[in-house]
């Protein structure tokens, strides 16, 4: 990998990891508690607790992306950073550019069914 695919690496992971930090923002200040309210029936009360366990799951999964794209970004300038851990071939350069944290490429992820 040249040195200008890292640079543009690195910008592409800021970049997500400027976007993955502004949603878990905007996702935090949606989980508050919901107390039982009296105007609501339960079925709004139901749908509102449904609302904020798929928040909870959204908030999980962008803090894992967030957590995967950062050790991305701290180990891109590594000799190991884009060569898949299974085959220890490169990674092809457009894949890290959609998913700059890949660890393996796309034919050993779909053999071991990831």
């Amino acid at each position: 990998m040249t040195q200008h695919e890292k640079e543009e690496l690195k910008h592409i992971i800021q970049t997500e990891i400027a976007a993955l930090t502004d949603e878990i923002t905007t996702i935090q200040r949606s989980l508050r508690p919901i107390k039982k309210d009296c105007s609501l029936d339960s079925i709004d009360h139901k749908m509102l607790k449904q609302e904020q366990n798929i928040n909870i799951q959204r908030y999980e999964v962008a803090k894992q992306r967030l957590n995967r794209l950062k050790a991305a970004y701290l180990n891109i300038d590594n000799k190991e950073y884009g060569i898949c851990q299974e085959c220890e071939e490169d990674i092809n350069i457009e894949r890290l550019k959609l998913i700059p944290e890949s660890k393996y490429c796309v034919s050993c992820m779909n053999e071991l069914g990831l």
